[in-house]
């Protein structure tokens, strides 16, 4: 209460929301709760206010959709920062600009409507574009290291564009999850006819269909170089697994999915994974994963 009231006096217009609950926010559906969730509505307030909680020393967390991240357990004593209002969307030729709350499914709709092509591979992605950037989300065919041109960010509590190059994008990572918040990005497209924008987006929409429907992370480690982190994990016997309400899912052995478990369920399950591939194979596998706050 005492965090929420010293933030509503320094920002009376900022969104804000007490108790924040880490298992309703996220698509692994469990952690703990944090003391205030902020969403700021511009590029100004949200440089305004990641430079003052900088500035105070007060702890926070960036969070998009939810998905990708395993939550903390306990009381977070600090802000969750959530950029879901900056949801502006705009073309310039084939270039797209999107802010950072806006969803996979937003832009997809809008690059269709306006007859742009080069991002079906991200349907049915659950994300927003300041996630996907951060984590250099995607599937073997499109990653967002591949489309993006420039980034509106927040640096040290500084308004800055960075170009592709200073993005250090690499293996679903990038400098933004060094602390850096994504606010917008400058996405490459290209002009396409409507029906073959539709035809790309359902073949990826059924591959996806594949996977795992029940609550879950996604894919929870990168795949190591010319192997399958999947095939890896099945080939030791893992599949079907359990600690607790955490489970290896049958379906795909990359997913580990929540039947009502903790996070802690679900950091042991991750580390029994880790130790048993390294163990047989010799191959030390690397969380895809953020852990938050």
């Amino acid at each position: 209460m005492q965090l929420f009231t010293r933030l509503k006096g320094r920002f009376p217009a900022l969104r804000l929301e007490k108790e924040f609950s880490f298992s309703h926010h996220t698509t692994i559906g469990c952690g703990g709760t944090a003391a205030v969730a902020a969403y700021p509505a511009s590029l100004e307030e949200s440089a305004c206010l990641i430079a003052y909680l900088i500035r105070e020393r007060i702890p926070m967390c960036l969070l998009g959709a939810g998905a990708n991240v395993l939550p903390s357990e306990g009381y977070f004593e600090g802000v969750v920062v959530l950029f879901r209002l900056l949801n502006a969307l705009y073309a310039d030729g084939a270039e797209v600009y999107a802010g950072a709350g806006v969803t996979g499914g937003s832009l997809l709709r809008f690059a269709c409507r306006n007859g742009i092509g080069g991002f079906s591979p991200f349907s049915g992605i659950p994300m927003t574009v300041g996630g996907g950037v951060a984590m250099n989300a995607g599937v073997g065919d499109l990653h967002f290291s591949d489309i993006v041109r420039r980034v509106v960010c927040v640096e040290r509590g500084r308004l800055c564009i960075l170009d592709t190059a200073a993005c250090a994008f690499g293996e679903k990572s990038s400098i933004f999850l060094q602390g850096i918040a994504v606010l917008g990005v400058y996405l490459r497209g290209r002009y396409a006819e409507l029906s073959s924008i539709v035809q790309e987006s359902c073949y990826y929409r059924t591959l996806r269909a594949r996977l795992p429907k029940e609550r879950s992370m996604g894919c929870v480690f990168v795949n190591p170089p010319g192997e399958s982190a999947g095939r890896l994990i099945e080939a030791c016997g893992l599949k079907g697994k359990r600690i607790g309400g955490a489970v290896v899912s049958v379906l795909h052995a990359n997913f580990i999915c929540n039947e009502g478990g903790t996070s802690g369920d679900i950091a042991a399950l991750i580390s029994l994974i880790k130790e048993t591939v390294l163990r047989r194979t010799g191959i030390k596998l690397r969380e895809e994963i953020r852990r938050i706050p």
